[in-house]
């Protein structure tokens, strides 16, 4: 990205001033060496997103940021409906609710060793990924409304999951206002024998050592020790919600609001019909992600509970990175009501927020930040300033450094699958293209952005993870 055009505030803070249509500036969170290497197209569609109506404070931009599907990948933007804000299918996503979880599984990373294969082997043929990939959960039409509507907590009534997880995961693993209703016959059709799987692309069930700690008290409030054995699992709603942000994209170009600066910026008003569909669509995705997460849990438990029995995964926390949700939030010396659209960013609630379970709430929130394969993953935790900075807001990965395509053309999967285990990093996967699309070189530097979300002051280093064993959609 040409600095030229930015204005710096901070080592870690560039500022786009308004001009033309946009209503608000554009603010990247960054340091020197992530700025140069994000496309000149997030500079763009930063200042595209700051045209929309009702936007609140700016358009802002996470350290991982990149180019997305109208709003970047990393974006966040919060809408007041008083001011005719608007609700962006593009500005939530096509995995509505994808996100990570993290497990602690009460086991030292050294009991690993002489399982290693066979957890492997367990992990990989317990839970479906890959393209296509179905699941043993059929769910008829009044079974499919029901998980709808109840999310994580519905996989919890049916046997999938406990009672305590629920307390660690947003909205207690429920979205409220979900409306089956508003989603399509063809999206419910794509989810019907997807429940419990991971996909494809970057989502993955990872077994990771706590190899860093940066913040003891945090770490000892989260639970956290060196050296422990952790699960981190990342997905969202499948198919059910790609097809959802497809559907409502098309209608909101038909039925939106107009002028916008770019078609895939397609959005409705808030409180319009369409907008209304539109968001009780999105929270039925969300439920759905949420289910599909508990669902993984459960069988990642059966796995562990087969080949190290000792083992008792609890939930540390389980946090969405592509929604959008009401929230209360200062802006213009007012408490508002506002729609917060993450795109590729996670909610980083600071310490003493109402919304967090009371074990946390002294803290701050978990704030989960995956890595490949191949490298780092992070926990960090919410902060205060992060509320004024970014409307409690923080990066959600590394960020893609190349496309898919450029990776297969840099890499087969079959090598990087041998690399990584030369480094004590077990691969599962179906599919060596994926693997290949995936390869760790295909992403930025995942410490770079989590020391760049630190140093902004959206979130704090807590501890970093390494990963041992990769189940890769």
């Amino acid at each position: 990205m040409d600095r030229q055009s930015l204005e710096r505030h901070s080592d870690f803070e560039w500022w786009i001033k308004p001009t033309g249509h946009m209503r608000v500036p554009g603010i990247i969170y960054a340091g020197e060496d992530l700025i140069e290497e994000m496309d000149e197209k997030v500079r763009e569609q930063v200042v595209n997103v700051a045209t929309l109506p009702g936007i609140q404070r700016a358009s802002y931009a996470m350290p991982d940021a990149h180019w997305g599907y109208g709003f970047p990948i990393g974006g966040v933007a919060a809408f007041d409906p008083e001011e005719g804000g608007v609700i962006s299918a593009g500005g939530v996503g096509f995995d509505i609710s994808c996100g990570v979880r993290t497990l602690h599984t009460g086991l030292n990373a050294d009991a690993l060793e002489q399982h290693k294969e066979k957890l492997a082997d367990a992990l990989f043929h317990s839970v479906p990924a890959g393209v296509g990939s179905t699941g043993a959960i059929k769910l008829s039409e009044h079974e499919m409304d029901e998980m709808l509507r109840g999310g994580a907590r519905w996989a919890v009534a049916h046997g999938y999951g406990k009672a305590e997880d629920l307390e660690r995961i947003e909205e207690t693993g429920c979205a409220s206002g979900s409306r089956p209703e508003c989603v399509s016959r063809e999206a419910k059709k794509r989810q019907a024998e997807e429940m419990g799987t991971l996909g494809s692309g970057n989502h993955y069930l990872e077994i990771q050592r706590v190899a860093e700690i940066f913040d003891q008290q945090a770490a000892a409030a989260f639970g956290l020790q060196l050296n422990d054995l952790v699960v981190s699992i990342h997905c969202g709603s499948r198919g059910l919600g790609h097809q959802v942000g497809t559907d409502y994209l098309k209608s909101m170009v038909i039925e939106g609001y107009k002028p916008i600066p770019d078609r895939e910026l397609a959005c409705a008003p808030i409180r319009s019909d369409l907008g209304q569909r539109y968001l009780g669509a999105m929270r039925a995705a969300t439920n759905c992600a949420l289910a599909n997460r508990e669902i993984i849990t459960h069988l990642a438990r059966g796995a562990f509970g087969e080949v190290i029995p000792d083992a008792k995964l609890t939930l540390l926390y389980d946090v969405s990175h592509n929604t959008c949700k009401i929230e209360k939030h200062v802006s213009d010396g007012y408490t508002r009501e506002l729609f917060v659209h993450r795109k590729g960013a996670t909610r980083a609630f600071g310490p003493r927020h109402p919304e967090l379970p009371p074990s946390l709430r002294e803290i701050g929130q978990p704030v989960l930040i995956g890595g490949t394969m191949g490298t780092e993953s992070y926990i960090l935790v919410g902060t205060t300033e992060g509320e004024r900075l970014a409307f409690s807001s923080a990066c959600h990965g590394a960020g893609r450094a190349m496309s898919r395509t450029q990776a297969t053309k840099r890499w087969h999967g079959r090598d990087v699958i041998q690399k990584l285990a030369q480094q004590g990093i077990l691969i599962r996967s179906r599919s060596f293209k994926g693997v290949a699309e995936e390869a760790p070189g295909a992403y930025k530097d995942v410490n770079a952005v989590a020391e760049a979300a630190e140093h902004a002051k959206l979130a704090r280093r807590v501890a970093r993870l390494v990963p041992l064993i990769c189940v890769k959609g």
